[in-house]
């Protein structure tokens, strides 16, 4: 089961919701996460590929998983999350939400939810400057995921993330690598 099979999910979402909302996460006690100086939303929106991920149950057999992001009239972001179960070739499924901005000053910490009234944190703790890619965390380090805007990433790009990562309280080891096709561009 995975975050995009509609028929089981929202049990489990509800429950992980709940217990990171109830106690901050894994239980160990971080600093305040630091997330980017400033976001501009709409260079942030588009097609964004799944590098790298903590493993979580909501993702299980998910690959070539791919988070789009459109800016809506109302303010709030239209989130369509697609992945391929198991293999590149097999089934996609795709879940629909929404996310608004928690912190006006920065817009990099988010609030995401895909099933009402239930909401996620979302904060983007270090993008490039051409917002080629992004890495998205949230306060209790349970949950991170390393973006980019093609399915395949720069190495250097992706050594130095990974060389920050324990400066942000993640750890490099926990990452999981998400297969994705071949860059067509």
């Amino acid at each position: 089961m995975n975050l995009f099979d509609n028929t089981l999910i929202t049990s489990r979402v509800v429950t992980a919701v709940v217990a990171l909302g109830l106690t901050g996460g894994c239980g160990a006690v971080y600093p305040p996460l630091d997330v980017v100086e400033r976001v501009e939303l709409d260079r942030y929106a588009g097609r964004w590929y799944e590098i790298a991920r903590y493993p979580n149950s909501f993702e299980g057999g998910c690959v070539g998983v791919t988070a789009d992001y459109t800016p809506r009239d109302d303010g709030r972001i239209e989130v369509v999350n697609t992945c391929f179960e198991l293999s590149l070739d097999g089934p996609s499924r795709q879940i629909r939400g929404s996310a608004r901005v928690v912190d006006s000053t920065s817009n990099a910490k988010l609030k995401v939810t895909f099933f009402w009234p239930f909401e996620g944190d979302y904060w983007i703790i270090d993008l490039d400057e051409d917002y080629r890619y992004a890495v998205v965390g949230e306060p209790s380090r349970s949950f991170l995921w390393i973006l980019n805007r093609t399915p395949r990433m720069d190495e250097d790009a992706y050594a130095d993330i990974i060389d920050s990562l324990p400066s942000f309280g993640y750890e490099p080891d926990r990452l999981i690598l998400v297969p994705q096709p071949e860059d067509t561009d």
